[in-house]
């Protein structure tokens, strides 16, 4: 798996954002038995830098506390079989990596819903990589059911690694 992390901020957090968002998206990858390495981009920007991005993408202006951009067309939620017929579209042709997509976390959200909820930056990071990495996967949220799948995976993952409210 290869990650790659720009922070274009001035904010730094007590944990490395690299090593955090490296130990979920493993586990998610686990979790969804992903056949292949992966490859997956993470951007940490401002409230202003992300809601241009939503302006840009979804037509929202308003500030989000992330953003996912899957680069996969799942058939259903971690369907991985048949994306070889399509290699020029979701493999890197030098890594051979499956592309998965991006991700664009807000790093003042981070800080104020850690606060808001009580918890540790941390978590609130590994959670939204989490989160995030659910919809690379082909996850949504929008019906009660889909997002209550969601939100079970994402305690499991979390839990399984330790980083829970309390840590």
């Amino acid at each position: 798996m290869t990650s790659y992390v720009e922070n274009e901020t001035d904010k730094s957090f007590d944990f490395d954002i690299k090593e955090v968002a490296d130990l979920v998206i493993n586990e998610v990858l686990e979790k969804e038995e992903c056949p292949y390495e992966a490859q997956i981009n993470i951007l940490l920007t401002n409230k202003e830098g992300i809601r241009l991005y939503n302006v840009q993408f979804r037509q929202i202006d308003s500030e989000t506390d992330v953003l996912s951009f899957p680069n996969v067309d799942y058939g259903y939620p971690s369907d991985f079989e048949g994306l070889e017929e399509k290699k020029a579209d979701y493999f890197d042709p030098d890594s051979g990596e499956l592309i998965l997509g991006d991700i664009i976390i807000c790093a003042d959200k981070v800080e104020e819903q850690a606060d808001s909820y009580g918890h540790s930056k941390k978590r609130e990071f590994a959670f939204l990589v989490a989160h995030s990495m659910l919809h690379l996967c082909g996850y949504d949220h929008m019906e009660p059911e889909e997002a209550k799948t969601m939100e079970t995976k994402q305690e499991e993952i979390l839990m399984k690694l330790g980083i829970t409210r309390e840590g």
